[in-house]
């Protein structure tokens, strides 16, 4: 079974956090529309407020079942409103930290879902993004949900107030009068790797679950071309770069074969794929992009395209490898 399978369980991240439930209500809400099965698991550590280490197994074995009793009040309390057959849901806990957990238990999984941390940027760029980390090494497609109203907004509400030189208070909404929130679209990055053709297929899944339209979109730079006829030995105006990566965007389409009824729309722009692709999510329900580039040490210092979307996208991203 691959992690694209339809029949493959969603994992879904919980530790008791806002993000969490946030993640687990987006889980609930998907596996109601495909019938897929939800896993919700918690990683604890003994530095969870537990009291003192048991000395026994009958000590233990009540640690574990206080754990289960948090992981239940926790869903209950996630699961409140959402239409979702509860046969479907399945109880994880596991002595392990919260990354560990998910990439030992969502390996084989259709896809992981976590919550996004409320870290300003600066954090973020000092201490890293979890659900960056996870995104990175996960094998299985990694889904970050945004939980609206978040410091990121409360903070842009900060800064939109003490340059605006008015009496009113203003408060900052992403995409505000736009469209509508039920028919963004579904937006997906490609590049024509094989890494990017897998997270067509999973954007298209997506959209078609939600009935979505779905939007591709090829950010390019000259150096993502490749050779462009005619340029082999110089560098290739914009507007020429522009024809060969309409051309080469047609052809990644051409060779797709997308799903019937499902509205689909391409485009391609002269911009790096992370200032694209971000500023997409302010329009989008859902922005899905392959996972490349670069990881560890040099990804932190330098950046990488799925970790900076990850961290400062407006809407849910998944991260598919």
């Amino acid at each position: 079974m691959t992690a694209l399978e339809f029949g493959a369980d969603i994992v879904v991240g919980v530790d008791g956090s806002d993000e969490s439930f946030a993640a687990l209500k987006w889980a609930m809400r998907e596996a109601a529309l495909t019938g897929q099965t939800v896993n919700a698991v918690f990683g604890w550590t003994h530095s969870w407020d537990m009291g003192a280490e048991p000395d026994s197994e009958e000590g233990w074995a009540e640690v574990r079942r206080g754990i289960a009793e948090q992981l239940r009040r926790w869903v209950d309390e996630a699961s409140e409103g959402i239409d979702f057959d509860p046969e479907r849901l399945k109880l994880t806990s596991v002595k392990a930290s919260g990354t560990a957990a998910l990439l030992q238990i969502g390996k084989d999984a259709q896809q992981i879902v976590v919550g996004r941390r409320s870290l300003g940027r600066v954090a973020r760029w000092f201490l890293g993004s979890l659900s960056a980390s996870l995104a990175e090494a996960a094998e299985a497609p990694v889904t970050v949900v945004r939980l609206a109203g978040g410091e990121d907004e409360t903070v842009t509400d900060d800064i939109a107030n003490a340059l605006t030189p008015v009496d009113e208070k203003i408060h900052y909404v992403p995409s505000e009068g736009v469209v509508e929130e039920s028919r963004r679209p579904v937006v997906v990055g490609v590049d024509g790797s094989e890494t990017s053709k897998r997270a067509l297929a999973f954007a298209m899944h997506e959209a078609q679950v939600h009935d979505s339209p779905l939007h591709v979109l090829f950010c390019w730079q000259l150096k993502d071309l490749g050779p462009v006829p005619g340029y082999e030995n110089s560098v290739a105006p914009i507007e020429v770069g522009q024809r060969r990566a309409e051309e080469l965007l047609a052809g990644l389409m051409a060779s797709t074969a997308v799903p019937e009824g499902l509205a689909v729309q391409s485009h391609a722009f002269h911009i790096p794929a992370s200032k694209g692709l971000i500023a997409a999510s302010r329009y989008a329900s859902h922005l899905v992009v392959g996972s490349r580039g670069l990881s560890g040490l040099d990804a932190h210092f330098l950046g990488s395209v799925s970790r900076q979307i990850v961290n400062f996208a407006e809407s849910t991203v998944t991260v598919v490898h």
